[in-house]
This record gives structure tokens, C-alpha cells and sequence, in this order.
């Protein structure tokens, strides 16, 4: 069987209607761009870049209200002392693996300066899960241009999925992970759009739930083979939330901690080794850089955003599953494989617990 979406295969999750793409490039402006990297020579390369880019691309002079959370902390996102001093994001925001962070940071600082976007200073936002197991993450392979090129790439529409940017070399409850998406419309005092992107890379698979059928435990290693040293650890995931909302970065934290509630669904339970670090923004106010007036603002009040809470927590969950379903079976550092979640046993699996 191709490899398809959660939803192509006749399975859903949760209960609130999805975007037109059902993707974070759902919430008008997000863009996605990937770098992917494989390669078997002269040292084993299955790495990437991926950059989320809100606004159209304008986030370097119309910034946006943002925050983060951290579920558990062995793991390193760029950034969050001034995010959490003041509540702005004002550049693309990278996910790559643990060692090449400073890099895909750097570059972000670069793209800026030799475009001109530069005034002051920038402290971009870049993520990272370990692809050790199927990349050889000492070669170093990415470079700066890899970096910016993700950016250039990046566009609206359907996203990439599974083996591609940042999500190329990683595993997920002990399948083959990856980039996953996905996206919810939410009802409260007008509509909004609320999409999620994961890098995937966490898990063992007993705990792999979908839609709460314990669909990893009924996959044994006999059936399909585990990763190789995948039986005593676990990695981590990287949550991106954007909405379209009018919020104030207290509120973004809020919606930011609700992916742990998707993860949770999906069989996540935030490990000692794992690096799981949300972060939500949300473009429903106008920022710009340079004002000097008061900026004019809007905001939902609290008790109108349990729509918003919900819709992350549906998204999360699914863009985890997404990435799951499109991943391909992959061979990389040293002949060590990840399987891919084989499609036909997940949709019989389901269909079996639901009766």
C-alpha cells in the first residue's frame, strides 16, 4: 500500500472539522519550507532542515505574539530567554537534529542581515530531536546554505510529510517518524484556524495509540523489526502551534502546554531522554518592528479560548499519526533501519477495536 494520510486511510482522530489542507499552512500566511539530505557517501547522511515561516514571509518587520512549553527538557530550543521576556517572534523558526542547532540558528541571523532585515539583533527560534540512529550526526552535514534554502522553499499549500527537512533521519514509537501536520477550525466569537507541525522522533511502540486503540502493541517485533538500539530510550518531539487568533502570549503558552495532551493521546509520555519543547504564536495581532505608538491590540478573553485548547490538542495528536503514516521504511547510518507503520494492519487494527 502507498504511503498515505491519517484520514486517506478512513481513520480520523478527535471531533472538530479540519482546515481545507489540514495542515498548519492552513492558518492564512504560515509557510513550510524543507531541506533533505540523503546521501551514503562518503558518510551516511539522512538529515534536514525544516523552517516554519509566518506572515507571508513579513515576520521580520511584522512580528507576532508567541510562547512555549516544556514538557521535558532534555533537549535545546534556541531563543527562549526573549521570547519569554517579551512575548515576540520575529524570524522563521527551524527544526533540525541536536547537533547542527547553532548552524540552522546562524543562518536564520545571516538570511536577515544580507537581505537587510536586519536592525539590532536577532535571537531566532531553532529546535531539534537526535537522528544519530540513522544519520551519521558527527559528519555534520548540514551547512548554512541548506539552512536559508529551506526558507526560500518555503511556500503555502500541502506539506511535506514523513522523511523530509528536520523529520528525515527520525523514529517514532519505534516506527519510522518524521514531519507530520495537521490542522482544526475552531468556533468562538468568530472563526479561527489552529494547525500544529511535529518532528517526531519519541516513543516506544507498546504506548503507540490511535484514537485510543493501542495500535503499537498489537505490531510485535516479530512483524516488524525494531529499530536498532531503540529498546531502552526514548528521543523526543517538537511541536509547532500557529492560529490565526487574536492572543496575547500568555494565551499562547496556554495553547502551547495543550500539545501535551496530544502527545499524551498518542502514546507520549515525556521521558527522562526526551526533549519535548512546544511552542505556539499566533498572528491575529500586527506587530511591527519599528513602531513607536502604542500597538493596538485584540484579544480573546480567557474563557472564550477552549475551543482553541481543544483544536491543539486534536491537532497535535494527528500531525504525530500523519507523520507516522507517510514515513517510508528507511536504512541509513551503519545499516541501521526504521520500518515504516504498516497501513493495512493500522486500518485493521482500528476497525477491529471499533467494532
Amino acid at each position: 500500500m502507498p504511503r498515505q494520510r491519517l484520514r486517506e486511510l478512513g481513520l480520523t482522530v478527535g471531533q472538530m472539522p479540519t482546515g481545507p489542507l489540514n495542515a498548519i499552512t492552513d492558518v492564512p500566511g504560515v509557510r513550510v519550507g524543507h531541506t533533505t539530505l540523503i546521501s551514503d557517501g562518503p558518510r551516511a547522511a539522512r538529515t534536514g532542515v525544516t523552517m516554519i515561516v509566518p506572515r507571508d514571509g513579513d515576520i521580520w518587520s511584522d512580528h507576532a505574539f508567541a510562547a512555549y512549553h516544556v514538557y521535558n527538557g532534555n533537549g535545546e530550543m534556541t531563543g527562549l530567554p526573549w521570547l519569554d521576556e517579551s512575548g515576540l517572534l520575529g524570524a522563521p523558526i527551524g527544526i533540525t537534529n541536536t547537533h547542527q542547532v547553532g548552524v540552522v540558528r546562524d543562518a536564520i541571523v545571516r538570511y536577515a542581515v544580507e537581505r537587510g532585515y536586519y536592525d539590532s539583533f536577532f535571537l531566532p527560534v531553532v529546535a531539534e530531536t537526535y537522528d544519530g540512529h540513522l544519520n551519521d550526526i558527527a559528519a555534520f552535514h548540514l551547512t548554512a546554505e541548506h539552512a536559508i534554502a529551506a526558507i526560500e522553499a518555503a511556500a503555502g499549500g500541502s506539506v511535506a510529510e514523513g522523511n523530509v527537512g528536520g523529520g528525515t533521519g527520525m523514529i517514532c514509537h519505534e516506527f519510522k517518524g518524521g514531519i507530520g501536520t495537521s490542522s482544526r477550525r475552531a468556533a468562538t466569537r468568530g472563526e479561527y484556524t489552529v494547525g500544529a507541525l511535529v518532528q517526531a522522533n519519541y516513543g516506544f511502540r507498546a504506548d503507540l495509540r490511535v484514537d485510543g486503540v493501542p495500535v503499537g502493541a498489537q505490531i510485535g517485533p516479530a512483524e516488524v523489526p525494531l529499530p536498532w538500539e531503540m529498546l531502552s530510550s526514548s528521543s523526543s518531539i517538537i511541536v509547532v502551534v500557529a492560529t490565526d487568533a487574536p492572543l496575547l502570549p500568555i494565551q499562547c503558552r496556554r495553547l502551547a502546554q495543550r500539545a501535551t495532551t496530544g502527545l499524551a493521546r498518542a502514546g507520549g509520555f515525556g521521558h527522562n531522554s526526551s526533549g519535548d519543547i512546544f511552542l505556539a504564536f499566533a498572528t491575529g495581532n500586527h506587530l511591527p518592528a519599528k513602531a513607536r505608538a502604542p500597538h493596538e491590540l485584540r484579544m480573546l478573553p480567557h474563557d472564550q479560548i477552549d475551543p482553541l485548547l481543544r483544536a491543539v490538542a486534536e491537532a497535535t495528536e494527528e500531525a504525530i499519526l500523519n507523520a507516522l503514516c507517510a514515513a517510508e521504511t528507511m536504512t541509513g547510518f551503519e545499516g541501521h533501519t526504521a520500518h515504516a507503520l504498516p497501513l493495512e494492519r493500522l486500518q485493521e487494527i482500528v476497525t477491529r477495536f471499533r467494532g
